[in-house]
């Protein structure tokens, strides 16, 4: 038996789960894929590496020959990260509790903080996208009328998303924003007095063994907390890791486990069968080989997933080069449910 299955079974999978992935891409099922690492426990089953087309937010790379210590994109994956880094703050003592008036951390903003139809939005309704205020996300990322868009070329991105109008109540509908993602970095960058890549790298990144990573920023020079981070894939792993581990890296305390249990519970429903946490995708797949099985992921354009399985200690990265393909989310979901999933030997 060759290394690879060996460990592949070792970590509870079929021993032919890397066969089955590279079957998948000569036949042209699984397209555009620069990287995909997947482990169980401590044990990597599967890791493979492309060469492809790719960007850094937004910016041509060309053709890229990727590898373990391959720096790419997260897009929207950034925004499950950010939500760790907010659990850290919160645990610090930097930032408001979750049900603190997100209106009121902004002070320089009094003429809408006195809109009466604004006063009942809460930080917690930012961490999980449920301010009840007008954003679209639907159109691509080329589009300078997508919101996101719109709020990077703002003279004041705070502002910005903060005076969209209100169109349901708070709390009651999940509406994808990475506007509210700007307000949560903002309140991490301000209540620990430092950039948010700062805290990042010291709270986060640093005690995972993470030391290579960049974060773009817009013209302001602000870090975008909704898509700039960009790490390799197997220190993208790493977080995911820890997560699975309840926050503990190596024996150490990183983030409140309360926090990663609440995070990844179901606070809204996104309207097409997932739910939502604090800044995580939630959903099940029923797998013959393995039953059902309920997932977290942060999901980024693109193709860009974090997949984890906290009842199997699964966790996968997937990097893809898919970017503003409405499709792009086919080939990573498939990967995720048909074949490691569908692979899994132990329950």
């Amino acid at each position: 038996m060759t290394d690879e299955r060996q460990q592949a079974a070792a970590a509870g999978f079929a021993d032919d789960l890397g066969e089955k992935f590279d079957a998948g891409v000569r036949s042209g099922l699984l397209r555009d894929i620069h990287a995909v690492v997947v482990s169980r426990g401590q044990t990597i089953a599967l890791e493979r590496y492309f060469d492809g087309a790719d960007d850094a937010w937004g910016r041509k790379l060309g053709i890229v020959s990727f590898g373990p210590e391959t720096l790419h994109d997260l897009r929207s994956v950034t925004k499950s990260v950010v939500g760790l880094l907010y659990g850290i703050a919160l645990d610090r003592g930097l930032v408001p509790p979750l049900d603190a008036s997100l209106m009121a951390q902004f002070p320089e903003y009094g003429d809408l903080a006195a809109d009466p139809a604004r006063a009942g939005i809460t930080v917690g309704h930012a961490l999980t996208m449920t301010l009840g205020t007008e954003w679209d996300e639907e159109r691509p990322y080329t589009d300078p009328e997508n919101s996101e868009i719109a709020m990077e070329m703002a003279r004041d991105r705070y502002r910005y998303v903060l005076e969209r109008p209100v169109i349901v109540s708070p709390g009651t509908r999940w509406i994808y924003s990475g506007g509210a993602v700007a307000l949560v970095g903002a309140l991490i960058a301000r209540g620990a007095g430092k950039p948010l890549p700062d805290l990042a790298r010291e709270a986060l990144f640093a005690p995972l063994g993470i030391g290579d990573f960049q974060w773009a920023a817009g013209r302001d020079g602000v870090a975008s907390p909704a898509s700039g981070l960009r790490l390799t894939a197997r220190d993208l792993l790493k977080i995911g890791r820890m997560v699975l581990a309840k926050g503990v890296h190596d024996g150490r305390r990183i983030v409140p486990a309360a926090w990663i249990e609440a995070s990844l519970a179901p606070a809204i429903g996104t309207g097409d069968g997932l739910d939502y946490g604090r800044l995580w995708f939630l959903g099940q797949s029923d797998v013959p080989a393995s039953g059902p099985r309920r997932w977290a992921a942060g999901f980024g354009n693109g193709g860009q997933r974090l997949y984890l399985c906290p009842d199997a200690g699964v966790a996968a990265v997937i990097f893809a080069g898919q970017y503003d393909r409405p499709t792009a989310w086919v080939c990573p979901a498939r990967i995720w449910a048909e074949i490691v999933l569908a692979n899994l030997r132990l329950t």
